[in-house]
């Protein structure tokens, strides 16, 4: 009997905002983006492994960074 076992990372985009990026200055659309790993066994995710991690992605540069959750909400 044997088993298969990993984790998986899942990215959830959430509606963007239009705001000057810290990057490159360009007024763009920043992704706001959510993204999860969770525990998988026989490829379906079960629990969380880490709290959910918030990423700012600006659209014109691609340059991203990780913000707090608090950040997130405000966004």
């Amino acid at each position: 009997m044997f088993f298969i076992v990993g984790l998986r990372t899942k990215d959830r985009f959430h509606p963007s905002s239009v705001q000057p990026c810290e990057f490159c200055g360009v007024t763009a659309a920043q992704s706001l983006i959510e993204r999860t790993t969770k525990f998988s066994l026989f490829f379906i995710p079960l629990f969380p492994v880490r709290r959910s991690r918030w990423i700012r992605a600006c659209t014109h540069c691609g340059g991203s960074r990780e913000i707090s959750r608090r950040e997130a909400a405000a966004a």
